[in-house]
């Protein structure tokens, strides 16, 4: 049956035509196939060329087969089966025939990048994703179509909880619902783009798309000769230009005004051959950078530059760049096989991509592909162009510049990417570099220019793009607009930390998108790699919640408060064991949960994931904000708010919040689609909540995983954060080698072991320490010495006390095994300027472990331990170490010879005490006061004396026995011999009376009696 289409259908198409935008159709319903007929025909009537070409994607399968055989097949079993009539002309079939369709899976979607159809079908709504919606949607060109399809639905509703494929990565093992959000306000926001028409699959517009009733045929604005405004100026600047060589002829194979201007300038600087000179060009997607640099390396081959380095992340990346140099070598008359010649790449990977471009015009001139690492061929490149800058890791191209001309060409505020690793910190030096020279002619950094160039006006489709400004309001990519000024700057302690409720913040209503893109605007403005699969993530996963740091709220007025911080947390953990072992024995992590998961395989612990904690995925502070103390701040309120510090305003409000929670969606209204209204949702709850108005979830840790910076690392240590991962692979995007790390909150379920301050996380952080020590001569041996001794945060203060109690039990046997008596010798010859460093290099790898695992209390200043860092654990020689610490070669040995001397001394002491120690010491005697008085004492010795004298004294003073010494004489005559005077010798001489028989008699009798008393004693 034949059925007039709607007027508003045709004129949407011809309006897009005439004003070189595009249109977007959405068909619900399963019978879409012959309205993408339909809507193709009417196309292709309303365009004036060939007819427009078609993009098909989709998930895995399509009705009709691609592939013409297979298609063939089909058809004959449809015919088979009675469902299709051989007579009658299939449209579709005849269509996919005769159209010229490039289909594409999702997964393979890189490969229409840069390439341009005037008609895109998107089939499996439930497999798109914001990224895969904006990089298909932005292959359209000007006037072209892009039709989405929806299967049948009940209601359009229905779309806020349908299950997307992007779900499944959502979904953690504690988190398994996934909420439609994003669907709510794709849905919601249809009813706002001036281009797009929402209809059923028999072309009945859907109320829905009420907006477009009074749509009517415009008017294009053109001059006599037909051309616009735009097209005007740029004619005007061609016929300018066009006597200037090599300008003139490159300027005509210009698109836009813009990228005119951005040729003109480029070909200034190349001409000028001003060697310390930088270039940067930055635009979105779609705005011919590549073709711009393209002829602007044509331009300065004419100039006479002889060695042109051009370089990307893929050959594949730079294209269009060389097909728009050979453009250029045509318009400046060179001719190909005679005048250059053009290589292609032998390498199977680059897919024949050029990779070199020989010219013998003038002389010998080379355009040479190489590879962002391949920086060390660049010594006598003359001009270096670098595509895609954004795509590089920072790292790598800063290493590319020099001195001479660099063109920097990157994508920003785009669906690739924002690209504001470039941006942000890459062209911010730059532009500071710079701008010394100009007021100082004599600095060291004189001479050094440096231009930006940004691109608005895209080539595939006219300025104003109603779509574009659709898309863009989506997926917030222009978010860096959206930057307000700050009315003010509080003071840090004054602010407070509020939660966003998601489902009011992605409601689509006029304040919660300005809220929303005020967010995103300090996401974009604070992180180098944003994408908008990002937006979907943070409506989407259950996990994840969102908190704003706000100055002092000024009730009265009617406003939105400032944002300055944004914090994204996701809720991790809670894994059964099962889970965990199931993990660790499969060796697969399931999605989401990555500090659960990375601590689990790390140290093959399976306790650990059970425990409930909380990720920071992101913190953005406002650009006009940073480094005031505001992403501390609201760290700190987000850590007192998980342990439970704030206090509930009142139990009622606490189950308000809890147990009347909202819902995101609601129930259909039992009407046809063509009579159902979709509006944003009224009742919703207040945008945002104090942190008292809302009950905390009970977590165990909070958790960050971050690209490792030194400025990064040093924050998260200042708010006790403690590193357990580092990986060894640095990102591809950012050259930066991921860390994580952790910090325990006050939790009374965790039995700690180890110190207050690391609570459960003490042993593995030294299991860690002693990991990194041994890798920082392997994977980490160029990693920057700062950034090395901010992981390991050794200790290099200590107190004398400290240094003089070191246990010898274990310690000298440690020390004897690691260096022998001759390591002992060397080291001292060393200290005592008898040898060079050189024989105790080996030695000091020795006393750098041991010293940086705390087993060596020596006292250090930084820069010795900072040498000892490079020379004994990462191995590098003196020379290496000049350009990092940009200490001279004496200094540097200096500072060594003082921490070897340092090192030597301790040992010799515990060597000395050791051996004081092994010595034989005599037993010391103690004197204990005695208890008895001294007087007492010596009349108790005085009786014992007396009695042991006893029995000796008896026998000799017995008078029997004393008188067989009687002399027996008389002693009145004994004087008279001598006058009565006794003799001066003093002896006097008797005459016995005695006889000689009892004399003796006497001594044998005396002898015998003592003989006896002897025996009795015995």
């Amino acid at each position: 049956m034949r059925k007039k289409v709607d007027d508003r259908i045709r004129t949407l198409i011809e309006n897009g035509v005439k004003t070189r935008h595009r249109s977007m159709f959405v068909i619900v319903g399963d019978r879409y196939h012959d309205q993408i007929v339909n809507l193709h025909y009417i196309l292709s009537k309303a365009v004036t060329k060939s007819r427009p070409t078609v993009l098909w994607c989709y998930k895995n399968k399509l009705e009709l087969s691609s592939h013409k055989k297979k298609r063939a097949k089909q058809v004959k079993r449809l015919m088979q089966s009675g469902l299709h009539d051989r007579e009658k002309v299939d449209p579709l079939s005849l269509f996919l025939e005769t159209a010229g369709l490039t289909y594409c899976l999702y997964k393979d979607s890189e490969r229409i990048l840069g390439n341009t159809f005037g008609m895109c079908i998107l089939q499996d709504f439930e497999a798109l994703t914001p990224n895969l919606l904006a990089r298909s949607i932005e292959t359209v060109e000007g006037g072209g179509l892009i039709l989405l399809l929806i299967r049948s639905l009940s209601s359009l509703t229905s779309l806020y909880t349908m299950v997307m494929d992007v779900h499944e990565r959502f979904r953690t093992e504690s988190h398994a619902e996934p909420t439609g959000r994003f669907n709510e306000r794709f849905l919601l926001s249809l009813a706002s783009c001036k281009a797009c028409i929402v209809m059923d699959d028999e072309l009945n517009v859907l109320p829905i798309s009420s907006h477009m009733k009074s749509i009517t045929p415009v008017p294009v604005k053109e001059d006599s000769e037909g051309l616009s405004e735009a097209e005007q100026d740029l004619k005007n600047l061609k016929e300018e230009l066009v006597d200037d060589f090599p300008v003139g002829p490159l300027i005509k194979k210009c698109c836009t005004l813009d990228q005119g201007k951005a040729v003109i300038t480029f070909l200034d600087s190349i001409l000028d051959k001003t060697l310390k000179s930088t270039v940067a060009l930055l635009a979105a997607r779609g705005r011919g950078k590549s073709a711009a640099l393209g002829l602007a390396i044509a331009g300065a081959i004419a100039a006479g530059y002889s060695n042109i380095f051009v370089t990307a992340p893929s050959p594949e990346n730079v294209k269009t760049l060389f097909d728009f140099a050979c453009k250029g070598f045509d318009a400046l008359d060179y001719k190909e096989h005679i005048d250059f010649d053009v290589v292609r790449s032998t390498n199977p990977e680059f897919k024949k991509a050029t990779v070199r471009i020989n010219i013998y015009k003038q002389h010998r001139q080379t355009i040479q592909y190489i590879q962002p690492h391949e920086h060390e061929k660049l010594s006598q490149v003359e001009l270096l162009v670098v595509d895609e800058a954004a795509a590089i890791p920072l790292p790598v191209v800063k290493s590319l510049l020099g001195p001479y001309l660099v063109f920097l060409s990157s994508t920003v505020n785009g669906y690739e990417g924002t690209g504001r690793s470039l941006s942000l910190k890459l062209i911010q030096q730059l532009e500071q570099q710079s701008q010394p020279s100009a007021q100082s002619v004599e600095g060291p950094k004189s001479g050094y220019l440096f231009k930006k160039i940004e691109l608005s006006e895209s080539i595939r489709y006219a300025s104003g793009d109603p779509i574009e400004s659709w898309l863009h309001g989506l997926l917030c990519l222009d978010a860096t607009n959206a930057v307000p000024k700050l009315s003010g700057l509080p003071q840090p302690s004054e602010c407070e930390l509020y939660y966003v409720n998601r489902d009011t913040l992605f409601s689509y209503h006029k304040e919660s998108e300005l809220f929303l893109q005020r967010m995103m605007a300090l996401y974009v403005s604070s992180h180098y790699k944003n994408s908008p699969n990002d937006l979907q993530l943070m409506a989407d996963a259950p996990a994840h919640h969102l908190f704003v740091l706000l100055g002092p709220v000024d009730e009265s007025k009617n406003q939105l408060p400032d944002i300055l911080c944004v914090i994204q947390v996701a809720l991790e953990g809670q894994i059964s064991r099962k889970s965990a072992l199931k993990s660790l024995s499969t060796g697969r992590q399931p999605p989401g949960d990555q500090i659960p998961w990375k601590f689990s395989e790390q140290f093959q612990d399976t306790v650990f994931p059970t425990f409930s904690g909380a990720r920071i995925v992101r913190i953005a502070t406002h650009p006009s904000a940073m480094k005031l103390g505001y992403g501390s701040q609201a760290v700190q309120l987000l850590t007192r708010y998980y342990e439970g510090q704030f206090a509930p305003i009142s139990e009622m409000d606490y189950d308000e919040v809890e147990t009347s929670p909202v819902r995101v969606t609601e129930a259909a209204k039992k009407v046809s689609l063509l009579e159902e209204t979709i509006e944003p949702r009224k009742n919703l709850p207040h945008l945002l909540a104090h942190l008292r108005e809302r009950k905390p979830e009970k977590l165990h840790y909070i958790g960050v995983s971050f690209g490792l910076t030194l400025d990064l690392l040093r924050f998260w240590r200042k708010h006790k954060f403690i590193p357990f991962f580092i990986g060894h692979t640095p990102s591809s995007v950012t050259g930066e080698h991921t860390c994580m790390v952790l910090k325990p909150l006050n939790n009374d379920e965790v039995e700690t072991s180890a110190s207050v301050e690391l609570g459960f996380l003490g042993p593995f952080c030294q299991d860690f320490r002693l990991r990194f020590i041994e890798l920082l001569g392997h994977t980490f041996h160029i990693m920057e010495y700062k950034l090395a001794m901010s992981i390991l945060d050794p200790k290099i203060k200590f107190m004398e006390l400290e240094s003089g109690t070191t246990t010898f039990d274990g310690f000298v046997d440690s020390i004897k095994e690691m260096l022998s008596f001759y390591d002992m010798k060397r080291l001292e010859a060393y200290a005592n300027n008898l040898a060079d460093y050189h024989m105790i290099l080996d030695i000091a790898r020795k006393l750098a472990r041991l010293y940086f695992q705390e087993k060596l209390p020596v006292t250090l200043s930084y820069a010795q331990a900072s040498v000892l860092l490079c020379i004994g654990l990462q191995g590098r020689g003196i020379s290496d170490i000049e350009g990092q610490m940009g200490l001279e070669r004496q200094q540097i040995l200096s500072l060594f010879i003082k921490a070897m001397k340092k090192f030597s001394k301790y040992l010799n002491n515990i060597d000395a005490k050791e051996i004081e120690s092994s010595m034989p010491r005599l037993r010391e005697i103690e004197m204990q006061p005695n208890d008895i008085a001294m007087e007492e004492d010596l009349k108790r010795a005085a009786r014992q004396a007396e009695e042991q004298m006893k029995p000796d004294m008896e026998g000799v003073l017995d008078p029997e026995m004393l008188q067989q010494y009687a002399i027996g004489a008389n002693f009145d005559n004994a004087l008279q011999n001598n006058d009565g005077k006794i003799p001066s010798g003093g002896l006097v001489s008797v005459k016995s009376s005695r006889s000689k028989t009892e004399s003796k008699g006497g001594k044998k009798r005396n002898r015998s009696d003592r003989d006896e008393k002897k025996k009795s004693k015995h």
